[in-house]
Formats: structure tokens, C-alpha cells, sequence
């Protein structure tokens, strides 16, 4: 037998798809042959064929043994093991094949594919681009460097790593630039990162090539919100919802934005809708933030919605944290608290709690900042950094990354100071990098719990908030200060004293004011307010102008309750030294139900300016009675809206008593425990110090 004409034979018949023939001709060759090492490879190779991966590896390992260095063995060789399912071993035979024939283009795709395959898409991205450099217009190898850019994007979107996955989905919309999903994505991570007009922009592009795509109307929605362009997000939502009508958080945001311009037409039917959603269909994404500035909801719902939304949400996070299992040194001398938050800026927090860090007993305690939100060069961001003993930027860390670090500097006792807000990322709490996580300020309500595994061991709270009876309320176990469970900032800057004509206030006349965002203005508070002001004589009711969309329906819902449009006033965004200024022109400061004016309030009493409250049953609606009650000042707070009407309307008619009131403001607010700063950080601390006690002792 001529070895070399069967050999020759065999091939010709394998190249023509005649498999059986092929394979007896190879055995026939390996026969009078055994280290024939091509026949070897190419029987292996039908083998493979055959769908006999596991006979196609040893067959093809026979031939290696003849010729080890032979990349053309190495690369089907891999193609047979990642057949059989051993793609580790594949992709380490692909990478010694690549070093024999560094050039081969068909190696370098196998290797790409594998690498797909195992979610290495870093990996795959930089094979398919080394092909791109000599093939740069086959669709097909674009189409697979797009996928892995697309996939390792997402990748790193989950982790938290938004400036990688931004990168990344850039890329692939440079090779293929007609991806709706691309854009999608893109405008998903820019979001992220704060560039809400160029993530707008990516929205719009993803509309434009696919537009029945409601998601992209609900998240192009979403940065038109935060642009301030709400009546384009609301379009943007409603958009949405034609598209999908069971695209529940559009509905939601729809309804919050509505919250937001005071359009409270149908408020009450879709708000019924919601609230069933909660109760009925958990996969709904609900915002638990929204949902507990809606009108009627009770704390048990608020806690269903936020046990929804870590169902939905955080169930990988928990996954993650149970296989991580971070250990957590205890050893310290000191307690290490550790307080996460966005918003070391410009921000209400800032004026709550900077004097609470500066004097933090450092003797027993050190105290640890962790920032993800943009560093706006303020000098309430300097003061906070210098207010620290440490001031870690997170921003630019993943979520696993950031937790790490928090575990490495071994916090006891984790303070989230944001919750379930725009900017949240208690996901890196879930992973429980610390060994005590505790919920504070930022989220007026519990954090729920997942399967009865609550995100938060605690939540800080005062007995007023939260009395002991609405524990079942809570997953969290309640942390209650003695006093307030708000702490305030006595070194605040005031701005000058100006008259009430230089804001456009009458100069006689009582002055109404709520300085409250407009998503807490709701129908039955403000027609308690149109009642008091045609009762009152004289009187203007002054409010924050948040938005123009707002300011216009608040003055329609005015007029149509027959009150003139000239007597309610609005008040532009001033510094915040210069709105605490201008309080102390106003007379009493009616606040909102189910929303009540939360550092708002303690700005208000700092400035002498009477709060009126009416208390509810849930978090938000209980925490200016609270700030009220630190201030002796429980002749404030009322239980029903007829009682908060008429004792409104009993002190606009008694001037006497009103000027008693502010003379009590004035006269003791730094005495007394609302703005007792020392007194209140020796409270928490004492919390912190039994939390840890309690853990101990476990």
C-alpha cells in the first residue's frame, strides 16, 4: 500500500464532506503507520465531527505526542476539548498555539470565541481586534468585537465600574454604529456618572434606531428629571407607558414627577394602582422612595414596596455578600465608624451633620468618610473632609471594590447616610463589608428586608418617629435616640437681614410660608391653605419656587379655589445662607402631609419661624413633631388636618400668642436638645457604643 497516495485519498474525501470513507482511509494509513501524526490529527478531527469530542481529544493528543509544536494540532485539538466541555483546557491549548503561530488569524478567533464562552471578554475583545487589524471590514468579526465590548460593559456596569463600561460601549459604537442597545447602554453608565445631558443624547440616538423601545423613553425620562426639564420627562414616561403599560416604575415616576409640578389630576386613582402593585405584584419595581411620598400609604406598605424592591434589585448583592463573607477584625481600642454617603457637598446633610463629626470623642471612636458622589469644591465639602480622620473618595471604585476597601480599614459600624435615594449605592452595604450596618437620615423609612435577611441591622430613629408600637413596621431593629433622631449644624453662615418688600412680600399682612420641595404639596394640605388664607385677611402664602411648571398649576389650584394669584409668592433658589436669612420675614411655616418638612424644619426654628406640623403614622410624616418636641414646642404639632387648620388659623388671629412662641424660639434654641450639637453627638454615641455592646455579647 501506497501510505502516501491513501493518505492524499483520505484527504480528498474529508475535504468533500465524505466523513465515513475519510475515516476508514486514515485507519487504513495508521494501520501500516501508527505515528502518522496528520492522519492521527485528521481522524481525531472527524472524530470531532462525529460529535466523539472526548475520542476526538486523545486521538488528536497522539498526534501532539509526534509533533507537540504544531499549532494546527493545538487549535482543533482545543476546538475538541471545548466541545467536550473542558473549556479551561481549551483556551490554555488555544494560548500555547498562539505563541507557536502568533500571526494566525484563525487561532486568534478560536481563542476569541473561547474566551466569550467563558466570560473573559477583556480577553475576547483584544483577539477580535488583533483580526480587525488585517480584516477591518468583515461584518461578521465586527459584530463579535461588539458583543464582547457590549457584554463586558454590562459586566463592568455591574460591578459599579462606570467609567469602564462607558469605554466600552463607546468602542463598540465606533465599529457599529447603528446598535440601538449600544446607545442604550451608554447613556446607562453616563447616567451613572453624573453626565445626564450626554446620557439624554444616547437615549434619543437609541429612540431614533429602535423606537418602541419603552425603557429608553423611561430612562431618557429619568435624565430629563434630573436636567430639570420635567415636562419632557413626564412625555418622556407617558411615552413609555404607551408603549409598555406594564412598565410599572415609569408609572411610578410619571406619577412622582406629577408629585413634583403639582399636576394632581387622577392622583389619587393612580396612586390606588400603585399601592395595589405593591401589594399584589411583587417583580414590580417600585421607587420605595416615591412610594412613601405618596398620599395614603401606611409604613407596612412602605415596607412590602422596599422588600419588592430588594427582591428585585439586590437579590446578587446579598448572593455576593454570602460568598465573600468578609471577615471582620474587632480588635480596635477605638470604634470605627464608617459613614457613606453622595452628598459630603453642598446638600442638606451637609447642615445636619458637620458639627456632629468635628466633635465626635476621639478618644473613643474613629470616624471614617466614605464619598461616592462628585466633589463640588464647596466649602461645606472642605469643612466635611477636614471634619473627618479620614475622607475616602469611593467615586471611582466598584461596588466589590469599594466594600473592600471599607473591610480593609475594618469599620465597626457602617452609617449609611442615603438609602433608597437617586444616588444610592447600598448595594455596597449588602456585601456587608462592616460588621454593623446602620440606616440613617438619607431614607425616611426601613430598607426592608430579603427572605427575612434585613440590608440594615438597624435603623436610627427617636420614639416620636417611631414609638415601639410600630416596630413590626420595620425589618431594621430601632435604634431610638432620647431626643431627636435629627442632628443639626449651630455654625451654619446666615446671610444679611432684609426686609419683606425686597422679597415681594407685603409689608403688613400675616405671611404663610412652606419651604418644602412641591412633590410634598399635596390637594388636601393645600386646600387647608386656601381656607386660611380666605379666612385671614391680608394674609399671602409664601412657597419655594422649585420648578416653573409648578408655580403655574399652584397658582391655577389657587384661583380655582377662588384665591388671587397675587397672594401666593414664590421664592427663588437663593444660597443657603441667604434663604435662612429670608425666613425671618415670614410668620408661621405650615408644613405637609404625608411629607413633612425634614431639615427644613430645623432651618426654620433656628431662624425664630414657628412650625406648624401634622403628624401622621409613618417616618417622613412624623419628623418635624420630632424636631418640635426636641423644642418644647409640642403645642405645634397637631394629629388631624381640621386641627391643623384651626390651630393655623388660631395663631394667625393671635399675635400675642405667635410673638410668645418666637420669643421662645429666639430665646432658647441653642439651650434646648434640637440644637444642643454636644448633647446629641453624646446620644448617638452612646448608641453606637450599646450596638456594639450588643454584638459583642451575641
Amino acid at each position: 500500500m501506497d501510505i502516501n497516495s491513501t493518505y492524499r485519498s483520505a484527504l480528498q474525501h474529508h475535504q468533500q464532506g465524505q466523513l465515513a470513507q475519510a475515516e476508514a482511509l486514515y485507519r487504513k494509513v495508521l494501520d501500516a503507520s501508527p505515528k502518522h501524526a496528520d492522519a492521527l490529527h485528521y481522524l481525531g478531527v472527524i472524530y470531532h465531527q462525529n460529535k466523539q469530542h472526548d475520542l476526538a481529544v486523545i486521538t488528536i493528543a497522539g498526534a501532539l505526542s509526534i509533533e507537540p509544536n504544531n499549532s494546527d494540532f493545538l487549535s482543533n485539538q482545543a476546538l475538541a476539548l471545548k466541545a467536550a466541555g473542558r473549556l479551561d483546557d481549551a483556551i490554555k491549548t488555544l494560548q500555547r498555539a498562539l505563541t507557536l503561530a502568533p500571526d494566525d488569524l484563525e487561532i486568534h478567533y478560536n481563542l476569541g470565541n473561547a474566551y466569550v464562552e467563558n466570560l473573559q471578554y477583556q480577553d475576547a475583545a483584544t483577539c477580535y481586534r488583533r483580526i480587525l487589524q488585517d480584516c477591518p471590514h468583515d461584518e461578521d468579526l465586527k459584530q463579535a468585537l461588539c458583543h464582547a465590548l457590549q457584554a463586558l460593559g454590562n459586566e463592568y456596569q455591574q460591578a459599579g465600574q462606570y467609567t469602564h463600561a462607558e469605554s466600552a460601549y463607546h468602542e463598540a459604537i465606533r465599529i457599529i454604529g447603528n446598535e440601538a442597545s449600544l446607545y442604550y447602554n451608554l447613556g446607562n453608565a453616563q447616567r451613572e456618572l453624573g453626565k445626564a445631558a450626554e446620557a439624554a443624547m444616547q437615549y434619543q440616538k437609541a429612540i431614533q434606531l429602535n423606537p418602541s423601545d419603552a425603557d429608553a423613553y423611561n430612562n431618557l425620562g429619568n435624565v430629563q428629571r434630573e436636567l430639570g426639564d420635567l415636562a419632557s420627562s413626564i412625555a418622556s414616561y407617558q411615552k413609555a407607558l404607551d408603549l409598555n403599560p406594564q412598565l410599572y416604575h415609569a408609572k411610578v415616576h410619571l406619577v412622582h414627577q406629577k408629585q413634583h409640578i403639582c399636576e394632581w389630576k387622577d392622583l389619587e386613582k393612580d396612586i390606588s394602582e400603585i399601592r395595589a402593585w405593591v401589594s399584589n405584584t411583587p417583580e414590580a419595581q417600585i421607587s420605595p422612595f416615591a412610594f412613601l411620598s405618596m398620599p395614603n400609604t401606611t409604613a407596612q406598605e412602605q415596607k412590602e414596596c422596599a422588600k419588592n424592591w430588594l427582591k428585585n434589585r439586590y437579590k446578587s448583592a446579598y448572593e455576593q455578600g454570602r460568598t465573600l463573607a468578609f471577615k471582620h477584625k474587632t480588635h480596635h481600642q477605638k470604634l470605627r465608624i464608617g459613614y457613606l454617603s453622595a452628598d459630603f457637598r453642598l446638600h442638606p446633610l451637609a447642615s445636619l451633620i458637620s458639627e456632629l463629626i468635628e466633635r465626635h470623642d476621639r478618644t473613643a471612636f474613629e470616624v471614617y468618610a466614605y464619598s461616592y458622589g462628585l466633589d463640588d469644591k464647596s466649602a461645606e465639602r472642605k469643612r466635611l473632609e477636614s471634619a473627618f480622620d479620614r475622607f475616602v473618595d469611593i467615586r471611582t471604585l466598584s461596588t466589590l471594590d469599594a466594600a473592600t476597601k471599607i473591610n480593609q480599614d475594618e469599620i465597626d459600624i457602617l452609617v449609611d447616610l442615603t438609602g433608597f435615594t437617586q444616588t444610592s449605592r447600598s448595594h455596597i452595604v449588602a456585601l456587608r463589608p462592616a460588621t454593623i450596618n446602620l440606616s440613617w437620615l438619607g431614607f425616611p423609612g426601613t430598607m426592608g428586608d430579603l427572605d427575612g435577611n434585613p440590608l440594615f441591622d438597624y435603623i436610627l430613629s427617636d420614639g416620636f418617629i417611631t414609638p415601639t408600637t410600630e416596630t413590626i413596621a420595620y425589618s431594621e431593629k430601632l435604634a431610638l435616640l432620647p431626643n431627636t433622631y435629627q442632628p443639626n449644624d449651630t455654625k451654619r453662615p446666615i446671610g444679611e437681614l432684609k426686609n419683606r418688600l425686597e422679597y415681594g412680600l407685603p409689608e403688613s399682612g400675616f405671611v404663610f410660608c412652606c419651604f418644602n420641595q412641591t412633590f410634598k404639596i399635596l390637594p388636601e394640605v393645600f386646600d387647608c391653605w386656601m381656607r386660611l388664607l380666605k379666612q385671614t385677611p391680608n394674609s399671602v402664602l409664601w412657597l419655594l419656587e422649585c420648578n416653573q411648571w409648578a408655580k403655574v398649576n399652584l397658582i391655577r389650584e389657587a384661583e380655582t379655589r377662588g384665591i388671587n394669584k397675587e397672594r401666593l409668592i414664590f421664592a427663588p433658589r437663593v444660597t443657603m445662607a441667604q434663604h435662612l436669612a429670608r425666613q425671618t420675614c415670614a410668620d408661621l411655616f405650615l408644613d405637609t402631609l404625608p411629607y413633612n418638612a425634614h431639615t427644613t424644619t430645623s432651618d426654620a426654628l433656628w431662624m425664630g419661624l414657628p412650625v406648624l406640623t401634622c403628624a401622621g403614622d409613618t417616618f417622613a410624616s412624623r419628623v418635624a413633631g420630632s424636631l418640635l418636641r426636641a423644642f418644647n414646642l409640642e403645642e405645634l404639632i397637631t394629629y388631624s388636618l381640621q386641627n391643623y387648620e384651626s390651630k393655623a388659623l388660631s395663631l394667625s388671629n393671635n399675635p400675642v400668642e405667635l410673638k410668645r412662641i418666637k420669643a421662645q424660639l429666639t430665646k432658647y434654641n441653642k439651650k434646648l436638645p434640637l440644637f444642643d450639637v454636644a448633647q446629641f453627638t453624646r446620644d448617638i454615641e452612646s448608641q453606637y457604643q450599646t450596638m456594639w455592646k450588643t454584638h459583642k455579647s451575641a
